[in-house]
């Protein structure tokens, strides 16, 4: 394939950050056009980025430009009223995380995708840091060799700080009204309050959630949740036990954010950096203990690349039909699943609301 031809819908703040800047500079990607619904915002960006067409909405965008793949920013909560129609191109998708911000509404998107040719990648970048991707491959290696033994214990942490890095700097903004869009509906039996906090927790650990999952390599249900709103406990499928802990602590400046995979005689620690951090990869720390040999700590050297640069690379290879770590929309839907699990849990233990 020639370089794939990539349109974008949305490129606010989320969707020039966190995207158009590392697909605009891909050598195996052109960005052809753009539609955003900010009419002076989308020239603007477009100008600066050197995107030759910029269209008012994806329909016009569609209608107007033969593309090999969609990449869709918009908030998740307008998710279940926009993909639909965008499925509709039958084309490759990637979107920011969540897939929505509901159950019901996730459900929705699947059934919308599934009467489409379309291929739909939600966006977790954490599972595209070279960290991630070299932990998975050392994990299958163990698991595969047995030589530390198995799995048994899996801590995600991820304290409140500046995920933002200072990654906004280079953006463009703009003071135009945006054109009113329908949020996913609150669903069936959940209180305005119930509903707004869950919303939370889908926004700020949904990546925590699935990443857990992405290294047990299995499902899992939590089995506990605090009512001081710190720890998830949670079983995978696999009887491998698992933490995340959501707010032990809190930084003003720093961010602190790291997973540990424990097997009987080794662990595999992945330390990640803010969310918008450019050119820097997260860490690896490997140690390994077993019989007749002598203990050793190893930290891999990995490249230059920061997660959300990685992740785009990773949808172009999956437009091209190769294997990537991309969460498709069924695991993104487990992550809502689990989310209202430990939300139940939470109030069942007289945790406060709002």
């Amino acid at each position: 394939m020639a370089k794939v031809r990539l349109g974008f819908v949305g490129v606010g703040g989320m969707g020039q950050a966190a995207h158009l800047q590392n697909y605009a500079t891909l050598e195996d990607a052109e960005v052809v056009a753009i539609a955003e619904l900010r009419e002076d915002l989308g020239k603007r960006v477009a100008a600066k980025y050197g995107v030759p067409k910029v269209y008012r909405n994806h329909t016009e965008l569609f209608a107007g430009e033969k593309l090999d793949g969609i990449v869709n920013i918009q908030g998740f909560q307008f998710h279940a009223q926009l993909l639909p129609d965008v499925f509709k191109a039958g084309l490759p998708i990637i979107t920011e995380k969540p897939i929505a911000s509901s159950v019901e509404a996730g459900r929705k998107i699947i059934a919308a995708l599934k009467q489409t040719k379309a291929r739909y990648y939600v966006g977790y970048h954490k599972r595209s840091d070279p960290a991630t991707m070299w932990a998975k491959q050392q994990i299958a290696k163990w698991e595969a060799s047995g030589e530390v033994g198995k799995m048994r214990y899996v801590r995600v942490t991820m304290p409140p700080g500046d995920w933002v890095a200072g990654g906004f700097n280079a953006n463009l903004w703009s003071s135009e009204p945006i054109p009113g869009m329908s949020a996913d509906p609150k669903p069936d039996g959940m209180s305005d309050v119930q509903f707004k906090h869950y919303g939370g927790l889908v926004n700020y650990y949904i990546h925590q959630i699935n990443l857990m999952r992405h290294l047990f390599g299995a499902d899992y249900h939590v089995k506990y949740a605090d009512r001081n709103s710190v720890t998830m406990t949670v079983e995978s499928d696999t009887g491998v036990s698992g933490l995340i802990e959501m707010a032990p602590f809190s930084n003003s400046i720093s961010w602190q954010e790291s997973a540990t995979v424990c097997f009987d005689r080794g662990w595999i620690r992945i330390d990640l950096p803010a969310p918008l951090t450019h050119n820097r990869a997260g860490r690896v720390q490997v140690y390994s203990d077993v019989e007749k040999a002598e203990p050793y700590t190893y930290e891999p050297a990995l490249p230059w690349v920061h997660a959300m640069r990685q992740q785009a690379i990773n949808f172009v290879k999956a437009i091209k039909g190769e294997s990537t770590p991309l969460a498709g929309p069924e695991d993104a839907l487990k992550d809502l699943e689990v989310t209202k699990e430990y939300l139940d849990l939470y109030i069942a233990a007289g945790g406060k609301l709002g």
